[in-house]
């Protein structure tokens, strides 16, 4: 997300693909690469609530399966991963991230949980995921970012077989893109030839979340029980997260329009 960033900087540190810079507000703690762009942002007292839309909508999959394990490609400032552990309390996490120097930011200054429900494997997400077993993972979270874009390995053709590969038969898939996908596209087209569910969702902030599940879902009502019991484990407005996603494929329906 882009901002003009002028918090207080806490940390900053420099490898070969630039800076890594931690900014410091009077609530808020920021993850940058350029001091343009918030790369991850945290509550300070609540490291595991995301702050960002588009952080909260990407875990809307938990909507319709809880996953025994995820990954999360893209470990930026360790909010994806900090969520979850938080949530999950069986769930084990894989984060993979390509800059040891962020991983180690995401540990010592954005208090990313470092025990043995979590494993971190520094490297490009497209060899990770071959790495990675058939059916092996129940929710794959892909944030590739760089400094000022994201990775256009996010969205070819192999990137989207390699996940539907290592997903298993409940799994899901949720991308984080900069631009709005054509529907028509080569992506979207990909997409749903090979899963069941498609749907976007667009933050305010105009960035958009892409999720691809394995199996038909019916997407449930803002007063839904299920959605009350996830804000009691993790208060992000689930219900209105909810009623902002865009079915983009034929096979779902809203369960307040399925005929009794």
């Amino acid at each position: 997300m882009k901002f003009s960033l002028n918090g207080s900087v806490t940390h900053e540190t420099f490898d070969a693909l630039g800076a890594v810079r931690v900014l410091d507000y009077r609530k808020h703690r920021v993850l940058t690469f350029d001091s343009v762009f918030e790369q991850s942002k945290i509550a300070r007292k609540k490291p595991w609530l995301p702050v960002h839309e588009y952080n909260r909508a990407m875990l809307l999959p938990l909507v319709f399966h809880e996953p025994a394990h995820a990954t999360v490609l893209g470990v930026g400032g360790g909010v994806m991963i900090s969520a979850l552990h938080h949530m999950l309390p069986a769930c084990r996490i894989h984060g993979v991230e390509l800059r040891r120097a962020v991983a180690e930011v995401a540990h010592e200054f954005f208090a990313m949980p470092d025990d043995e429900r979590v494993r971190i494997t520094i490297s490009d997400a497209r060899p990770a995921l071959q790495k990675m077993a058939p059916g092996s993972t129940d929710l794959i979270l892909a944030d590739l970012y760089n400094a000022d874009r994201m990775s256009p390995a996010q969205a070819h053709r192999r990137f989207v077989d390699q996940c539907h590969q290592a997903l298993s038969n409940e799994g899901w898939l949720a991308l984080n893109f900069h631009l709005a996908p054509a529907r028509d596209g080569t992506l979207m087209r990909h997409l749903a030839r090979l899963f069941p569910e498609v749907f976007l969702y667009r933050t305010k902030t105009n960035n958009f979340v892409i999720y691809a599940g394995k199996q038909p879902v019916t997407i449930p009502p803002p007063n839904d029980p299920g959605l009350e019991a996830l804000e009691k484990q993790l208060p992000i407005g689930w219900a209105g997260l909810v009623e902002k996603l865009m079915p983009q494929s034929r096979q779902t329906a809203r369960e307040e329009e399925t005929p009794a």
